[in-house]
């Protein structure tokens, strides 16, 4: 067999590495855009349920090595009084640790592990895709470089399209598609070296979206100047009517959101300091696309961003992608007919990944936030019990939970996690 992926992101590497991980005979080629694989952006959450995969592909000592094991998740009031907070990965009994650590940082140790795995003349850069023909028995995909010149076309036995929310494979599959849907909020991220705050592992969310604006906090990276100090990842999102471009390395004006947290600095952190100090700001609208019914045809399938992009909070669109590549590498293996086990891999994801899709676009746990700030019209509160019961608080938190991993356990029995 020989697979082509196109696409080394997340979701491409890591679906390189389950295909050999399963055993899949044969090539397996990743072709990547850009002209070199390099360690940019800035904070993701790998949740517990994306942390088992990776952990099943040998990569928990990297990922540990490289980022902070989170201990527990928060939520504050713009006020930075806490409303709850809770365990996470082992903290809360699960086999499989979350992990908080820069995106770049995760996509080098996918990358080294790729080149020893796959060998490094098989991930191949300055690659860009521009069309693909099936012709039933085969796929053959035109590549052009980073200028723009034609590459020599390269054929294969099918073909996973990992290229992201730009994928050139899905608009030839949707022509009619158009834009990613922007949902009216803008997000400016940026990561400050600091001290560690609380627990030195904790992830936060501080705010309302719509009353005060949104902060996320939370650390990547430990020890970053041999005095203890952390690189945090925070960002904020704000209600706006202006898009901006859909670029990731997009550069943020300060102006532009810094009113929204000036004021913000609690005797446990001072957010307004880690936004005035960060290292670079970039600046990102909200977008995704609305679900859609099929990611495979013949022998081209979907994977990731170019199936189902969604919000870009909590890590989910990272751990759909993993998710995603664990499925189509076991269902390669286990399957001589290359278009069965596609369609087999679209039947059991894409439900899923729909569902998890219009979770993060219609209800996250930010609405903990934002039920307290409503309720208290924005002010302190004397007890948070007086304002927000805990059954309602966990109604919330497992229901999306429920969705975004399928690995709700019962309260007193996590360390009964599915394997």
């Amino acid at each position: 067999m020989d697979v082509i992926i196109v696409g080394a992101g997340i979701g491409g590497l890591t679906t390189a590495l389950a295909l050999r991980a399963q055993g899949v005979p044969g090539r397996i080629r990743v072709f990547e855009a850009v002209a070199e694989i390099r360690p940019l952006g800035v904070g993701i959450n790998v949740q517990s349920h994306a942390s088992r995969e990776l952990t099943r592909l040998g990569l928990r000592e990297a990922m540990a090595a490289a980022g902070v094991e989170t201990r527990e998740r928060a939520y504050y009031t713009h006020h930075g009084q806490l409303i709850f907070s809770e365990p996470t990965g082992r903290f809360a009994g699960f086999e499989y640790s979350q992990f908080s650590i820069h995106r770049g940082d995760l996509l080098m140790i996918l990358a080294a592990a790729a080149r020893e795995r796959l060998g490094a003349g098989n991930i191949l850069c300055g690659h860009r895709c521009v069309e693909f023909q099936d012709d039933g028995d085969g796929v053959t995909l035109h590549f052009v470089d980073p200028e723009g010149r034609p590459l020599p076309s390269v054929r294969g036995d099918l073909v996973i399209a990992a290229d992201g929310i730009h994928s050139a494979i899905r608009r030839q599959l949707y022509p009619e598609e158009g834009e990613p849907r922007f949902h009216g909020i803008n997000m400016w991220r940026g990561v400050t070296r600091a001290k560690p705050f609380l627990t030195g592992a904790s992830t936060i969310q501080v705010g309302s979206l719509h009353r005060t604006g949104k902060m996320v906090i939370y650390p990547i990276r430990n020890d970053v100047d041999d005095k203890g100090s952390q690189l945090i990842n925070w960002n904020v999102d704000a209600v706006t009517q202006e898009r901006g471009a859909i670029d990731w390395g997009k550069q943020g004006r300060l102006e532009d959101f810094f009113h929204l947290v000036k004021d913000w600095n609690f005797d446990w952190l001072d957010p307004a300091s880690l936004v005035r100090n960060a290292e670079f700001i970039f600046s990102f609208p909200m977008v995704d696309r609305d679900p859609i019914d099929r990611w495979v045809f013949n022998r081209v399938a979907l994977l990731g961003d170019a199936a189902h992009p969604m919000y870009p909070r909590g890590g989910n669109g990272g751990a759909a992608a993993i998710l995603d590549a664990v499925a189509i590498a076991g269902l390669l293996a286990d399957s001589d007919d290359v278009v069965s086990a596609l369609r087999a891999y679209e039947a059991q994801r894409l439900p899923a990944a729909n569902r998890v899709v219009l979770q993060t676009r219609e209800a996250s746990p930010d609405t903990i936030i934002d039920l307290v700030e409503t309720r208290t019209n924005g002010q302190r509160f004397a007890n948070v019990d007086d304002v927000i019961g805990r059954d309602e608080i966990l109604a919330i938190t497992d229901g999306y939970k429920h969705v975004v991993s399928g690995d709700i356990i019962p309260r007193g029995h996590e360390n009964k996690l599915p394997q």
